[in-house]
């Protein structure tokens, strides 16, 4: 394996410690949505239920940041500058998929709980404090 690209060999170090807590994210982010949401997170299949419980307390978006650490990571790891510009195209597509399609058709299949839930978790940035939702 070649050095990576700044030679400096603790970028490979942080690579894969983003992949590493990537991947149970996404993980967990998938059981929930099958466990709780009674669906899947993609647009075929929707969760039935708002998921607002586990990380989604802290951020509204936690696979989309976890599948972004997860490639982050491989381009860091490997000294793949294609990679990380692929990271940037992921990370732009996302965004725009949140505020183009995903935000309006929760809004729309949720309500009033969804705005609650918008208006106290950010979509990118996570809270310290985790929200609790009030019943």
């Amino acid at each position: 394996m070649q050095p990576p690209f700044w030679g400096w060999s603790g970028f490979r170090a942080v690579g894969a410690v983003l992949i590493t807590a990537g991947l149970p994210v996404v993980l967990a982010a998938i059981v929930r949505f099958v466990r709780q949401g009674r669906g899947v997170p993609t647009p075929v299949l929707p969760a039935r239920h708002l998921v607002v419980s586990g990380l989604y307390r802290h951020v509204r978006n936690p696979m989309y940041i976890a599948v972004l650490s997860v490639i982050v990571g491989q381009g860091l790891l490997f000294g793949n500058g294609p990679v990380l510009r692929y990271a940037l195209a992921v990370a732009l597509g996302f965004h725009l998929f949140v505020l183009l399609h995903e935000e309006p058709s929760l809004s729309r299949r949720f309500g009033a709980e969804y705005e609650n839930y918008r208006r106290a978790v950010r979509r990118w940035i996570p809270r310290l404090k985790p929200w609790t939702p009030v019943s």
